[in-house]
């Protein structure tokens, strides 16, 4: 059977029936891009997601099969950025200004780039085109 956008917001109307906290939360949009399901709410349903020590989240991830990342609509591009990369901590962000009048947004992780990636940075890139269309480019230094 094929999920939809649909579906999705139906199972958080029935977390929200569960967790009273919920109602109070602003969802914006719903992606999903390979294994995660990105979630993008309100600066107050951040705060109620936080509360909850990503118990929430598991819960949604187990019913809709996928992991979860809660993301802020609010807030700039680096706050934005921070939450689809972590575990790991942005060094720096830069713009890059192509000949095409097109622009790359260039983001330098800490660290050396590990053996075995807890993130998928094709994932990755993907979200960050659909939820606030940032064509990423990845680096590590350091």
């Amino acid at each position: 059977m094929v999920k939809t956008i649909l579906d999705n917001f139906c199972v958080i109307t029935e977390l929200e029936k569960e967790n009273p906290t919920l109602q109070d939360v602003t969802f914006h949009k719903a992606v999903e891009a390979g294994d995660i399901m990105a979630l993008m709410v309100d600066r107050r349903g951040m705060d109620a997601f936080l509360a909850s020590g990503a118990k929430l989240a598991k819960n949604l991830g187990d019913r809709v099969g996928r992991r979860v990342k809660v993301l802020s609509q609010g807030g700039d591009d680096r706050d934005f950025l921070e939450g689809l990369f972590t575990p790991f901590s942005i060094l720096t962000i830069n713009t890059i200004w192509l000949p095409d009048g097109s622009r790359e947004t260039k983001v330098i992780l800490n660290g050396r780039r590990p053996y075995r990636n807890p993130v998928d940075f094709e994932v990755v890139k993907k979200l960050a085109r659909e939820l606030k269309r940032l064509t990423l480019r990845i680096e590590f230094e350091g």
